[in-house]
């Protein structure tokens, strides 16, 4: 994996530094899409541009843009979701299960917006980036990897220039972050993804109204993977709160 080339934003810098940002920013963000002139974020370029926003709140913008939203929050499954969060807004892969399921239960709890800020607003990201540089993959960096399986990680999720992130909808980290082990680096192919067994996850779940009343505080249900997505949609409709979610065996 080559060395990622960083981009910072300087008060002297010219408009054409803020356009090779504003591009910059897109390809990372937006996981290496063609965006049309129609889907460019033009109020909030201009913010950038006359430098009311910084490059950070250029990238939250983009973010909750409904392009991003649209493709990665309603049409993949939350573990595709959460992973690629990581990856576009934190330039790695989600570190274990911990991590995974703290913001699957902060996007059902608290919405989508407080997901992509728990990101931004994070020290992480103020670490590594601070207000002005554009995200990057960190994924051959050891502090970017705080684990070495992160960069077996990386390269499951991350598959190099021609590589569009929206195209695939299924998690490709969910069995490796639920058991604790390593990825399997295997090639780019579309004959890949979703083959194999279909894995479980048992959703562990507090105060919920769903079905009829329970006399226990918490209820457990077994799910697909290709099931999450609805399953996890039914119990917010529900008031219910995600305390885990674990792979069974």
């Amino acid at each position: 994996m080559a060395a990622p080339m960083i981009l910072e934003l300087w008060p002297t810098s010219s408009l054409e530094d803020v356009q090779t940002v504003i591009r910059a920013v897109y390809k990372q963000v937006l996981g290496n899409p063609h965006v049309m002139e129609s889907e460019r974020l033009v109020t909030a370029e201009s913010q950038l541009c006359d430098r009311s926003i910084s490059v950070r709140g250029f990238v939250r913008a983009v973010a909750k843009s409904d392009f991003y939203k649209s493709r990665y929050f309603e049409s993949c499954a939350p573990y595709r979701f959460v992973e690629l969060n990581f990856l576009h807004l934190l330039g790695r892969a989600p570190q274990d299960q911990a991590e995974v399921s703290e913001h699957i239960v902060r996007c059902v709890s608290q919405g989508y917006d407080a997901e992509i800020d728990s990101y931004i607003d994070s020290q992480e990201y103020q670490d590594a980036f601070g207000e002005n540089i554009v995200p990057y993959n960190r994924g051959q960096s050891s502090t970017g990897n705080r684990k070495q399986v992160g960069y077996n990680r990386m390269f499951a999720i991350e598959r190099g220039p021609a590589y569009v992130d929206s195209a695939v909808k299924k998690s490709q980290l969910v069995y490796a972050v639920a058991t604790n082990s390593a990825n399997a680096i295997v090639p780019s192919s579309t004959n890949v993804i979703g083959s194999g067994t279909e894995k479980r996850f048992k959703i562990l779940v507090s105060g919920s109204k769903f079905d009829s009343p329970r006399r226990i505080s918490t209820t457990t249900y077994i799910v697909p993977a290709n099931k999450m997505t609805p399953q996890i949609q039914r119990i917010n409709r529900t008031s219910g709160k995600i305390i885990s979610i674990t792979e069974i065996a």
